[in-house]
């Protein structure tokens, strides 16, 4: 899955950070750069939502 860079370079994490985002291609999320959240991508869409982001640490 491939987001448009434009895209990638205006989405943040919508924690209190607000940190920039990197696209975890293998694991088809976004993980932010401060926080330990990671946030699904589906249908193309991510979904930025706190109570859809894991903890990168869980299931691996």
């Amino acid at each position: 899955m491939t987001l448009d860079s434009a895209l990638l370079d205006i989405l943040a994490c919508p924690s209190d950070d607000h940190a920039p985002l990197r696209l975890d291609e293998e694991k088809n999320e976004l993980a932010c750069t401060v926080c330990d959240r990671s946030y699904p991508i589906r249908d193309g869409i991510p979904v930025l939502l706190l109570d859809e982001a894991r903890h990168r640490g869980e299931g691996e």
